[in-house]
């Protein structure tokens, strides 16, 4: 224990306001907000120091009002609470309710797109349509519905029926998302250990109740439940990515535009950010419908940026350029020459109001259950969709005219990205070099180790890790030994503003002779000189995407989903979101690499559980390591004992 707590402060020092490895035009607006904002977040993060090591190590309880109770993981403190609650109850309770927040925000976020769905096919709204029908027939196969002789608004209403049923089943039946999208080696698993949920609705309730005071005590026990939780997060993640592009189209390949410097000088610019592409979709739409009406105020038009994973959404969809991850969006504000940041849900910090409140900049909130002080309040519906986008659009040509051109600051450098690699577009790029085996020239090159192992990096920034170019330091480390690396989120935001999405960049980086030739051939076969060193696939929920990939590649190959040579890593964890992540795709089996630390480093049991003891239960395994190098070695290890276990050939780790 002491140990890792040393560990975490040797790689990160918090106590001080310096902006370590921050891009130059980060460093110039947080300077820029701190004279006329006076805040920004690494300021206000400075000013939290120290932060609370009880809440850090997770052995802080507040579930009743006999505490909060605190327990003393060393020496000469407490070793229970007032109710006898131990440090790994007390551990064990608190990630189960972090898994929940999670869950709940991705299993809401898919029921938005289910009823949609269900709204459209019945005609009861016209603002929707259904863009892909052939997706459509696909999911539909998936869920064991059939689809001969019947036409598409039939096929949607049935599986909008069914999405809508894993909700509230009463039945004791497994769910179906989570039966049919799930590998079945690592279903079989989870089957065995009484995991598989029935519906949504029932595991966060139960979850909820069983860690309030009183009430389950074993951490185990407590640990099978978050497993549980991981399963229904999966079913929200899946089924949101699956219905959106049935709605609104399967991402192909798109260029785009990434960074700060998309922000327009002589545009009316209008930011969407947050995650559900129900609205952003409407306002892409009708800002290329209004245009002239910028123009008539001397602008040249309306300019669309994406901010989050809503950005990461009409990226994909229609390559609106991504400006700012979400540590980055009080930035886009501070430019000044943004008119309008319309946000929906998730990742949307209330600061955003204050900062909007020093410029011209409105801050529109949309969602009945997100409001911020300060903000302009604008109420989304489906069937006022439309109207709602139109709104904020004028609110943003009416805000044009009061921008004052003195106090405009926009970073000078756009980088060019490729994105919206669905798995639906990479098997298309595969299948032009085996069109009767799609999947064959992936598999082959992992086998032959040109493709050492596959690593998928997810999350957030957190300013905690950002100064240290956390993200950056592990992509460059891991191409540099043939690791093919998959991007999602906001994490896809920081690869694109340092050029890994950037497909002309190939040879700017240290990229491992064996990739290098891979991403080159598969680039061809896309009409591209090559693939960018990073694959963009998408939104955070979009990282069931990476879990039907691995469903596809487990079947062909026969092997369990923890034997391949695959890991996931959050090295900016920031969200419940990330958590309830994180724990899908330990139950999927995956091996995930996590900093900062999860709150779980005072429950030794905890501990034990997530590093060893899931191996045997579903393969899965928690890593955590606070030091960007040292953790590149130890994923690159973990992948090498994979391949040797599959008898494969093992080249030399290139120094890092």
């Amino acid at each position: 224990m002491a140990d890792i707590l040393k560990d975490k402060e040797r790689v990160w020092d918090n106590r001080t306001n310096n902006f370590g490895l921050l891009p130059e035009s980060n460093v110039e607006l947080l300077k820029k907000e701190f004279k006329e904002v006076k805040t920004t977040s690494l300021q206000r993060l400075a000013l939290q120091e120290p932060q609370c090591g009880f809440g850090e190590l997770g052995v802080c309880c507040r579930m009743c009002y006999m505490g909060p109770c605190r327990i003393d993981v060393f020496d000469g403190g407490p070793k229970v609470g007032v109710c006898g609650a131990t440090a790994d109850t007390i551990v064990a309770r608190n990630l189960l309710r972090e898994t929940v927040g999670g869950a709940a925000s991705h299993t809401e976020h898919a029921m938005d797109i289910a009823e949609v769905l269900k709204e459209v096919a019945e005609g009861k709204i016209s603002t929707y349509m259904i863009k892909d029908e052939e997706k459509l027939r696909r999911v539909a196969q998936n869920l064991g519905i059939k689809t001969d002789g019947k036409d598409i608004k039939e096929i949607a209403k049935e599986v909008a029926e069914i999405s809508l049923e894993d909700f509230k089943r009463l039945e004791k039946e497994p769910a179906v998302w989570i039966k049919a999208y799930t590998p079945k080696s690592s279903y079989e698993q989870l089957e065995k250990l009484g995991v598989i949920p029935h519906n949504v609705w029932r595991p966060i309730m139960n979850a909820m109740h069983r860690t309030s005071m009183g009430n389950d005590a074993d951490p185990v026990n407590i640990m099978l439940a978050d497993l549980q939780m991981g399963l229904v997060d999966g079913l929200g993640l899946t089924m949101a990515t699956e219905l959106s592009d049935v709605l609104f189209g399967t991402p192909k390949p798109i260029r785009s535009w990434a960074n700060l410097a998309v922000i327009k000088e002589d545009y009316v610019n209008i930011a969407v950010h947050g995650h559900n592409p129900l609205l952003s979709e409407k306002i892409v739409e009708w800002a290329e419908k209004l245009n002239d009406k910028a123009k008539a105020l001397g602008a040249k038009g309306i300019n669309i940026v994406g901010v989050c994973c809503t950005g990461n959404e009409v990226l994909m969809r229609h390559g609106v350029p991504l400006a700012a991850n979400e540590f980055q969006a009080e930035l886009a504000i501070v430019t000044g020459a943004l008119e309008a940041m319309v946000v929906d849900y998730q990742c949307v910090w209330p600061i955003l109001s204050d900062v909007a409140s020093c410029y011209h900049t409105k801050l529109i909130t949309t969602m009945p259950f997100v409001k911020i002080p300060g903000a302009t309040h604008i109420e989304y519906s489906p069937e006022k969709a439309d109207d709602v986008a139109k709104q904020v659009i004028e609110i943003a040509l009416e805000a044009y005219k009061q921008r004052e051109p003195s106090r405009v600051h926009i970073p000078d450098s756009m980088e060019e990205i490729i994105a919206g690699f669905s798995v639906e577009a990479l098997v298309e790029v595969l299948s032009k070099l085996s069109p009767e085996d799609p999947l064959k020239p992936l598999i082959d090159n992992i086998v032959n180790g040109n493709i050492f192992g596959v690593v998928a990096i997810v999350g957030c920034p957190n300013p905690k890790t950002r100064r240290l170019a956390f993200t950056e330091r592990m992509i460059k480390g891991l191409i540099k030994n043939n690791v093919l690396v998959i991007v999602t989120g906001c994490i896809a935001h920081i690869a694109g503003q340092t050029g890994f999405l950037n497909p002309n960049k190939v040879d700017s980086f240290e990229v491992g002779d064996g990739l290098k030739q891979v991403l080159k051939a598969l680039g061809n076969a896309a009409g591209l000189n090559s693939l960018p060193v990073a694959i963009h696939m998408g939104s955070c929920v979009d990282n069931s995407r990476i879990g039907v990939l691995l469903k596809a590649l487990s079947e062909k190959l026969g092997l369990k989903v923890s034997d391949l040579p695959v890991v996931a890593s959050a090295p900016e964890l920031i969200s419940e979101k990330a958590i309830s992540i994180g724990t899908w795709a330990l139950a999927l089996g995956v091996t995930v690499h996590v900093c900062p630390p999860p709150r779980i480093l005072g429950g030794p049991k905890v501990r034990e559980i997530l590093t060893k003891d899931l191996k045997t239960l579903t393969g899965g395994e928690a890593y955590v390591e606070c030091d960007p190098e040292l953790a590149v070695k130890g994923i690159l290890d973990r992948i090498r004992q994979k391949r040797i276990a599959l008898n494969l050939p093992v080249p030399e780790m290139v120094q890092i």
